[in-house]
């Protein structure tokens, strides 16, 4: 079936969906009644639709700006670099960090062809450099893979002069490990325990 195959090939272009888990996803959507499947595609939808980047931080959200951004109750003055926007997620869980964040939207990786130009450092030069609150403190919290590594330095060199303090997030977090599966309290005590670059 045609259809089938078709539906398959699609959940498997989902990250951490193997083959058996695409088959079972179709299978539930053979026998799932037509009102199931409509409220499916009008949420994936409305996700297309209703779901942008914030323009400051560049973290989803449904208006202009983010609820983190919009807050004024949030340190304007020290800002959080994260690779993801569910690493903000994971790193608000762990109530350790009251400041703002930084969204890269990747990390830069030669082997992989990305480079500084299409991660959004520019954007955030531009942000630290134009703030209404000069920042004091950028917190590098990329991945600690080798690519997080690469971007957490190159970043350090670009901001070194622009603001007093660059800090890395400390190696609580495993090496070779995503920040969005580490548990909070791991999580937590890495950022107590960032350290200078």
């Amino acid at each position: 079936m045609k259809s089938l195959e078709r539906l398959v090939r699609a959940f498997r272009r989902l990250p951490g969906v193997g083959p058996r888990q695409a088959e079972r996803f179709s299978a539930y959507f053979l026998r799932a009644s037509q009102g199931e499947t409509e409220e499916f595609i009008s949420a994936l939808l409305a996700l297309k639709e209703d779901v942008k980047l914030c323009s400051s931080c560049f973290a989803y959200c449904e208006g202009d700006v983010c609820e983190i951004c919009a807050d004024p109750d949030r340190q304007q003055d020290v800002i959080c670099v994260v690779e993801d926007p569910q690493d903000i997620e994971s790193i608000e869980k762990t109530g350790a960090y009251k400041g703002l964040y930084h969204v890269l939207h990747g990390a830069i990786s030669p082997m992989e062809g990305r480079g500084a130009d299409q991660v959004k450092v520019k954007e955030l030069l531009d942000r630290v450099q134009h703030a209404t609150t000069p920042i004091k403190e950028v917190i590098i919290a990329t991945d600690p893979d080798s690519e997080g590594e690469t971007t957490a330095l190159y970043l350090a060199d670009l901001l070194r002069g622009l603001v007093d303090k660059i800090t890395r997030i400390g190696y609580g977090v495993p090496l070779g490990g995503d920040i969005d599966y580490i548990d909070e309290m791991t999580l937590g005590y890495s950022l107590k325990g960032r350290t200078k670059l």
